[in-house]
Formats: C-alpha cells, structure tokens, sequence
C-alpha cells in the first residue's frame, strides 16, 4: 500500500484499504472513506444470531468468531475499513482486575482501584493474555488483504483508569477525580501501568496487520479543559507516540469533547474524531485543520426517513468541504434497533454526494479548484 499512500495526487484506482489510510494521512483521495463505530453490533440480525450462543467476552476470547462478526459487519455494509470486534475492557483482565458484564448494568469491575495498594498490585508483564486479539485481526486481514483498511483499538488510559476506579458506569465520576486530584502518586502510577500494558497490546495488533490504531476515550468529556491538561493529556501522548513509532496512524476519540478539541489535538493524533454535537466544520476549525477528523453524524439520525437522513449526510460532507482528511462515520456508535438498510443506505449516500465537494478544498482550509468525479 505505500506507494499508493506516498502519492500527492489521487491514483486511478483505490482500494478500500489505501483510500482510509490515505484519509488518514490527509492525503488526496476520490472521496471520504466511510465505516462506521460499533458497525458489528445488536442491529445486525447475523452478530444477535451469534450472541444466542457466545457471550461478548467468549467472543473477543475466540478468534475465528471475533473475525466471523467482524468480517460480516464489514462486507455487510460494504465500507471501506473494519475495526476488530473487541471489548475496550480486556487490558483488565491480566492487569488483575476481572470484570463481567451484567444485563441491564454493563460491565462491572468486582473489585474497583480505591488505594494506591491497590494500584501497585496491577500486573504489567501479561499482555501476552491478549494476543487472542492480534490472532482475530490476523484472520480478517488474511480475508481482505487491502480491499479494507483493518482498525485495531484501545481502551484510553483516562477512560479505562474510569473503569477500574469507579467500578462500572459513572454519572460523576466522583471517586476517579478524587484520586486524579488526591492521590496523584498513585494517579499517575496506574496511568504509566496501564500506557505500559496498552502499548504491547497495540504492537501485537500492529504486528498482526493493523493499518490504524484508535484510542478510545469515551469518558473524556467528564473533564475541563485544565484537568485535562494537567492529568491526562502528557500520558495520552505518551501513548499516541508510541503507537505512531509502530508505523501506523492514529485515531483519538471521545465523547462530549468540544471544548477539549484543541487540546485532545495536541496529544499529537493523526484523526481526531468529533461526535455529532460539534459542527463538523467548526470543530476541524478549531484544531487548525492540523489533522484529519472523522465523523460526525447523529447515529440516531440512522431511524430518520431517508430524505432526512440524506440530508444530514449531505450537510457533513458540504462542512468537510473537501479537505483533504476527512474519514466519513458517526458522532458515536450505532445503537441496537437501527435499520441496517439506513446504514447500508448512508454507504451509498457518501459515494453519490461526495463527489461535488472532493478536491474543493486544502487541508489547511484555503479555496482550491473544484474537482468533479461523478
């Protein structure tokens, strides 16, 4: 793919594969890729068929039905990229920490951080536990080769420290701050464990043919701006510049983040990725259009009538307007009860309407001439 990806002009023909990596990089392409968060999911009649036999752990754990959900989901919608099927939550498990997911509550940490003791009896030598996952991506590239671009993941070491500290959901997250502000010793012991435990899973998912890593950080908009900065961000760089020095791009995503967009842009990240609450435009806008970004429509917009619905992804790609670097998807994941045929549809929608405003634009916002494709 590296003579495709090195190309400043866009080449006659893209795979799937090359034009995301290439979206990625900020680098011309025909038009937006798209994929979309949570794609292998409860909406999709084939994975709920799966999960009448196979718990969401046991299909993580079991690499040909981990690939089996990812592989459908992907074809199934004909996007250009499939991110592995996985639980943010797995890096827990050989740290120490079990959980399970309980019906009705989601996952549950039995015994949540509270003490700095409790922070250093977190193991960082079993990353190996998880290389279940790198054997699943194995499996999905060995099926696409460079029809689709092949997206490994990470639970952030924010949103994840979340999770061990609250023990499960949070509305406050009054007992993480309270050891962010606290005890930051320990704070930023269980960050530096969990940058270590992260940075090999990565590796064994790069190793495995990733073509990108996002990072995950659903949690983050619980923070301001200066706690984000003076407890987060240089960890978040950490392990943005680590996966970077694997050879890959990387994606940083979170939720609610509009005011942490600038900052979230300096954690250094290839595609910073908005949810649908920022104007798409406005919130590249306000990193400068110093990288890609991807999104950002309203998943609940997928139960919209189509008219609708074509509208609002015909107003992302005029707000894209072109740039170079914009990957197509939703401002979060697609929830169950979603009409596969609205999804497939918005596949279809990105292709037909995209090509009016491909090559309108420069990365870094200025008019250009206007290229036509249809």
């Amino acid at each position: 793919m590296s003579s495709l990806i090195e190309s400043a002009e866009v080449p006659l023909e893209l795979t799937g594969g090359s034009r995301f990596l290439r979206a990625c990089l900020r680098k011309p392409v025909d038009r937006p890729p798209v994929w979309f968060l949570r794609q292998a999911g409860r909406y999709m009649a084939e994975y709920r068929e799966v999960r009448k036999h196979h718990s969401l752990v046991e299909i993580c754990k079991r690499p040909e039905i981990a690939a089996e959900v990812t592989i459908t989901a992907a074809e199934k919608l004909d996007v250009d990229a499939a991110i592995i099927f996985a639980d943010l939550l797995l890096p827990l498990e050989p740290m120490g920490l079990d959980f399970e997911f309980q019906a009705g509550e989601g996952p549950v940490v039995h015994a949540p951080l509270r003490s700095p003791e409790s922070i250093d009896r977190l193991r960082t030598d079993r990353a190996s536990e998880l290389e279940y996952v790198a054997k699943a991506i194995e499996k999905v590239t060995g099926h696409f080769g460079d029809s689709k671009g092949m997206i490994g993941f990470c639970g952030a070491p924010y949103t994840l420290a979340s999770y061990m500290i609250e023990g499960g959901s949070s509305r406050n997250y009054i007992f993480t701050k309270q050891m962010m502000y606290g005890e930051t010793t320990a704070w930023q012991r269980l960050l530096d464990k969990l940058v270590t435990v992260l940075t090999a899973y990565c590796r064994q998912q790069v190793d495995a043919g990733a073509d990108v890593i996002q990072i995950f950080d659903s949690w983050v908009g619980s923070l301001g701006v200066e706690d984000y900065r003076d407890y987060v961000l240089p960890v978040t760089k950490r392990l943005v510049r680590a996966v970077q020095e694997m050879g890959v791009p990387v994606i940083y995503f979170g939720v609610e983040t509009a005011s942490l967009l600038p900052a979230m842009h300096e954690t250094g990240a290839d595609v910073i990725g908005l949810d649908w609450r920022t104007p798409l435009d406005a919130g590249w806008r306000s990193m400068g259009y110093g990288c890609a970004v991807q999104g950002n429509l309203d998943p609940i917009t997928l139960f919209a009538p189509l008219p609708v619905l074509e509208t609002r992804v015909r107003q992302v790609l005029e707000q894209a307007g072109g740039r170079a670097g914009h990957i197509f998807n939703l401002g979060h994941g697609i929830v169950p009860g979603t009409s596969v045929e609205h999804v497939q549809a918005v596949v279809k929608m990105v292709r037909e309407l995209a090509s009016r405003f491909v090559g309108s634009k420069v990365a870094g916002g200025e008019a250009a001439s206007e290229v036509k494709l249809a």
